[in-house]
């Protein structure tokens, strides 16, 4: 039963006038350590659920419809004796949030980095660095059905919105991996810096924006030329990154220097604030004008104003940290 958030629209007629009002986003968050996920409702910045029993779980993403949330852990069960060589040993968790509870888990090999899925929900990538690439869940059956090698210490993957490609960051040897979807082959290499991680693309899609924490920037590649183009100073162990709403500022974090970073891409403006400690993850609220950013070190996150770059409201955890979040509109 489809019955999660979507966006609501509903119209109502003051004095002749008519007034949209839009549901605002429900942002998952998975805490690690804490082995848990939250619903966040981003109208409020509250917390308005927990799903416990979802072993340190890192990358998240959800189906666009809501029903159901898949995580991935960075735990891996211990090699049983006798086991046969290449078994599964971990696993991703499948969250149903109307029911509340981890409805389903799907062994994988390897622990997992992040995730991506499609945008028809049919299909979860899932980066695996300790084993050189990806694994590809099919979400009606939950079974893996394709594992792929892209590169050494895969972190990140972006996927087009018509599903035709995939792109994984391969932190191991400063590439990206192109990937076809239909065919599940690696098309191409591109080059992305010395050690690429969390990615986004520009509004177009024709450009992929990467972080590379080694350096300290953030490098724009071209995917028609496969060549970086421009790198932005963002500051040491950059590492949360998206685009605002707008489609033009880039939002990226620098732990070690403790500050968020806005990027005009237009203008090459750079503005920053000071955040302590450890800015992490990030993400962009669609339709919010808000950033959400996460600590590495208290478990909090922060709420900052896209505009202003100003913090604007603080959500406290229960513990934990939060990580690669989804957002369901």
């Amino acid at each position: 039963m489809k019955c999660m958030k979507k966006r609501l629209v509903l119209t109502i007629l003051i004095g002749g006038i008519s007034q949209a009002l839009i549901a605002a986003p429900t942002v998952y968050i998975p805490l690690g350590s804490a082995n848990s996920v939250i619903a966040v409702d981003a109208a409020n910045d509250t917390i308005t659920q927990t799903y416990p029993g979802v072993t340190n779980p890192h990358g998240l993403v959800a189906t666009p419809d809501g029903e159901y949330l898949i995580a991935g852990s960075l735990q891996e069960r211990p090699p049983q004796k006798d086991a046969p060589e290449g078994k599964p040993n971990s696993d991703l968790f499948v969250v149903h949030p109307a029911h509340g509870h981890v409805m389903a888990t799907v062994a994988v090999d390897g622990w997992t980095h992040h995730q991506a899925i499609t945008s028809d929900g049919r299909y979860v990538l899932s980066t695996h660095p300790t084993r050189g690439g990806i694994s590809v869940l099919d979400v009606n059956s939950n079974q893996i059905v394709k594992t792929l090698a892209t590169g050494p210490a895969p972190n990140y993957t972006v996927i087009k919105d018509d599903a035709k490609k995939a792109y994984v960051s391969n932190s191991g040897n400063g590439t990206i991996s192109e990937i076809d979807l239909g065919s599940w082959k690696v098309l191409r290499t591109l080059d992305a810096g010395p050690a690429p991680e969390h990615m986004v693309f520009s509004r177009d899609e024709s450009k992929i924006y990467v972080t590379n924490p080694r350096a300290g920037v953030v490098s724009e590649v071209s995917i028609a030329d496969g060549k970086v183009t421009r790198s932005f100073t963002i500051g040491r162990s950059v590492h949360g990154l998206d685009i605002g709403d707008d489609g033009v500022t880039l939002f990226a974090s620098s732990k070690q220097d403790n500050k968020l970073v806005a990027v005009n891409t237009r203008s090459g403006e750079v503005r920053s604030i000071e955040l302590a400690p450890a800015p992490y993850h990030l993400n962009a609220i669609r339709g919010t004008n808000k950033v959400y950013v996460s600590s590495r070190k208290e478990p909090k996150i922060w709420v900052i104003d896209q505009e202003s770059l100003s913090v604007v409201g603080e959500i406290p955890l229960p513990s934990g940290e939060g990580h690669q979040m989804a957002i369901v509109n």
